[in-house]
């Protein structure tokens, strides 16, 4: 089998149920209005699906929930109230990093709510869980920069890489990873990228230094410690040293 078609043939196996996910925030977001009344602006798919980069093996659908820049209370306070109202709706939330994760008729939904830092532009403010402080974000600069990446079909591979090796590695932070590596690279010669994208993973990787596209204060590359990189560099030297696409990804 060529290489190609086996690997779309893996794209195609962890094709995640749009239409499904998209169903089931629909029948959450009650929750979300009741928990936000007047201060909602929006809820919109700002992750994996809104990129066109989703995979069944991980998340199932992202919303952001924008909320007006005159929303009451602290950040914190924004973020542990969401997560007493989907509690008390019955949706069992996880606390995650930025996000607040919840499953509702067998998807894995992820809620990141964020305030609105003025009347205009996209900029927000949201939460930072496990470093208790806050950061500054545009989903809308984060969707546009992969979804016009032509890269999409590497991101998915290395997506599907990453859960099948039990990595700790955020989605941003490797859709960064995977467009930089492939600058300048053939947008049709997938197996060559996949392989191209383990390479820099099993060297460079380590010591690059990526920043958030919509705030330079952001270095999107510090979400990893350096023992958590070096073990997505280690699992990417094994995938190297296989002879064949059905031990790597499968």
């Amino acid at each position: 089998m060529p290489s190609d078609n086996y690997l779309n043939q893996i794209i195609n196996k962890y094709a995640v149920n749009e239409a499904g996910a998209k169903l089931q925030v629909l029948a959450i977001r009650p929750a979300i209005q009741r928990w936000a009344q007047q201060y909602l602006l929006e809820t919109i798919f700002s992750g994996s699906i809104a990129k066109g980069t989703a995979i069944l093996l991980s998340t199932d659908a992202d919303v952001f929930i924008s909320l007006s820049s005159v929303t009451p209370g602290t950040l914190s306070h924004m973020y542990e109230t969401l997560f007493n109202a989907l509690n008390q709706a019955g949706l069992q939330p996880r606390r995650q990093n930025v996000s607040i994760g919840v499953t509702s008729g067998g998807f894995k939904i992820d809620l990141v709510p964020g305030k609105r830092q003025s009347q205009f532009g996209y900029d927000h403010s949201i939460y930072k869980n496990k470093a208790h402080s806050w950061t500054q974000t545009n989903v809308k600069t984060h969707i546009d920069y992969v979804k016009t990446s032509n890269r999409t079909k590497e991101i998915k591979l290395t997506k599907i890489w990453r859960q099948l090796n039990r990595l700790d590695f955020p989605s941003f932070y490797l859709e960064m990873a995977i467009i930089d590596c492939l600058a300048g690279r053939s947008t049709t010669d997938l197996s060559g990228n996949f392989w191209e994208a383990l390479g820099f993973l099993a060297g460079n990787f380590l010591n690059r230094r990526y920043i958030d596209p919509s705030n330079t204060n952001n270095v999107i590359s510090d979400d990893l410690t350096n023992a958590e990189k070096q073990l997505v560099q280690s699992a990417a030297q094994a995938s190297r040293r296989q002879t064949n696409w059905g031990q790597i990804v499968w």
